[in-house]
């Protein structure tokens, strides 16, 4: 009888004690509910928030839970950084360079540099100089209430896709083109009309003829997006996004009422991320080339020598009138570019050239 009534006593302080505990467990579980700016079918570009759901949820033992929203399912895709800052979202998907109109054009800086670092080199500076620090300023400074991880990394886009060669300067002029981030000032200086239409929006303009050309992301994401069936000569080098980088918005209050384990599951879901997302990248552009050479008629260009010095010149303009216009785009650019001084001593030396300098000239 005596140890019946133990075991009923010692069976109902453990039961009391797990409902004392279970408020608390309870809040240390975080649902983060992430709109994305693309969407994730695009498999390069929009896979990558994805995959970070996909491993936090499956990894973290339920206390972080993340719940995806395609485009325009919960919000307008291009109101997720205001959302994350207002809490009418805890979290999202996107890239600064979505954001310029909010943020200014060193917004874009963050997304991808004109003849700026590729993808090694803008991790370095992101990671182990000033980048990281000054992106999250970026959001400080504007009063937003957000904190931001870099979440993803695109190898080199190509430069556009156009309904004729562009051999010469004068064949840019009066061009109708959807062009993304800081390259689109530089395009704009040529006598292109740039706009930044959503993926989805780019076949059905090139259809209707409201947009003459077009400039997206890479080859495999372009092929999904169908621009070969109306547009044969596709450019490269990717000169306006040598890398591409994306990040994962969270609410500050929400980041806040974290704790370091689970704000160090989304670090490091993030830094994974940026590896898959490259190595996916770079592993699945060579069939849609092959395809668009074989099959649809398309004509791989490299810009000439004269119409890359020409971007690069243009480049530097913008940059100039940029940094008159913002002392914060200034400190942003010359920050990276020491950086960049000091990482070409490095860089001169310790890398074979690229397989891919020796090409076939243009017809």
């Amino acid at each position: 009888m005596t140890i019946s009534l133990r075991h009923r006593f010692t069976c109902a302080a453990v039961t009391a004690l797990l409902a004392l505990a279970a408020p608390a467990d309870a809040a240390k579980r975080v649902l983060l509910k992430m709109p994305v700016y693309v969407g994730t079918h695009l498999t390069g570009l929009g896979s990558t928030p994805k995959w970070l759901a996909d491993n936090i949820n499956a990894t973290s033992d339920g206390r972080i839970r993340i719940k995806l929203y395609e485009p325009g399912k919960l919000i307008p895709a291009k109101e997720i950084l205001q959302a994350v800052h207002a809490g009418q979202v805890n979290a999202g998907f996107t890239t600064p360079g979505f954001n310029t109109g909010l943020l200014g054009n060193k917004a874009a800086m963050f997304s991808a540099v004109p003849f700026g670092p590729d993808a090694p080199e803008m991790l370095a500076w992101v990671y182990y100089g000033d980048g990281r620090k000054l992106w999250q300023q970026m959001y400080e400074n504007a009063a937003l209430n957000v904190h931001s991880i870099p979440c993803g990394i695109l190898a080199p886009e190509t430069s556009g896709w156009f309904p004729r060669p562009i051999d010469q300067p004068e064949d840019l002029q009066g061009l109708r083109m959807r062009f993304f981030g800081l390259g689109s000032l530089v395009m704009e200086k040529l006598g292109v009309s740039t706009s930044l239409l959503p993926g989805n929006a780019i076949f059905p303009a090139l259809e209707k003829g409201a947009i003459d050309a077009t400039e997206f992301s890479m080859p495999a994401i372009d092929e999904r997006l169908g621009f070969h069936k109306i547009l044969k000569y596709n450019y490269y080098p990717g000169w306006h996004q040598p890398a591409t980088l994306l990040e994962l918005l969270v609410n500050g209050d929400t980041w806040a009422r974290m704790d370091k384990g689970q704000q160090g599951l989304l670090e490091m879901g993030c830094k994974a991320a940026m590896l898959d997302g490259l190595a996916l990248g770079e592993a699945i552009q060579f069939p849609a080339m092959k395809k668009n050479l074989a099959e649809r008629g398309v004509q791989n260009r490299y810009w000439s020598d004269r119409m890359l010095a020409l971007f690069r010149g243009k480049w530097q303009e913008v940059v100039a009138e940029q940094s008159r216009e913002d002392p914060a785009f200034a400190r942003i650019y010359d920050n990276l570019q020491r950086f960049r001084d000091d990482y070409r001593v490095w860089s001169e030396w310790a890398f074979m050239p690229r397989p891919g300098t020796i090409r076939q000239p243009n017809p």
